[in-house]
């Protein structure tokens, strides 16, 4: 092995990588919200500010931490910039993360009400 390639990340590595990546695009409340907004259908920066009552500078801001991570896509139309989601699996995989946190949270609520039941006289 030379010792340019000694120093390269693994495929493995790169993957990981690229996994925490979109992770951390995933990791603001604003960005999944942007998220499921595109998911209903592709729209501009002011309709996105609209939609969420969310200041521009900072739907752009979040936007661009999308576009960067390969979760949306931008289109010029006309005057006019549209953003659309690249892959709709996204929101399949948002869906499939709300329902482990309702779990979780109905888990830890039983939790509670039995550790309740068994201290109460």
């Amino acid at each position: 092995m030379s010792k340019f390639t000694e120093n390269l990340p693994s495929l493995s590595q790169e993957i990981s990588i690229l996994h925490a990546d979109i992770c951390s695009a995933l990791a603001d409340p604003t960005r999944i919200l942007i998220l499921y907004c595109l998911a209903e259908n592709p729209c501009t920066v002011s309709e996105l500010t609209s939609r969420l009552s969310i200041l521009q500078p900072t739907v752009s801001r979040h936007l661009k931490v999308l576009r960067e991570r390969g979760l949306v896509r931008a289109e010029r139309h006309g005057q006019s910039v549209v953003y659309a989601l690249n892959d709709e699996r996204i929101i399949t995989a948002l869906d499939l993360l709300r329902a482990i946190l309702r779990d979780n949270l109905a888990r830890r609520a039983n939790l509670v009400a039995k550790r309740s039941e068994t201290e109460s006289p």
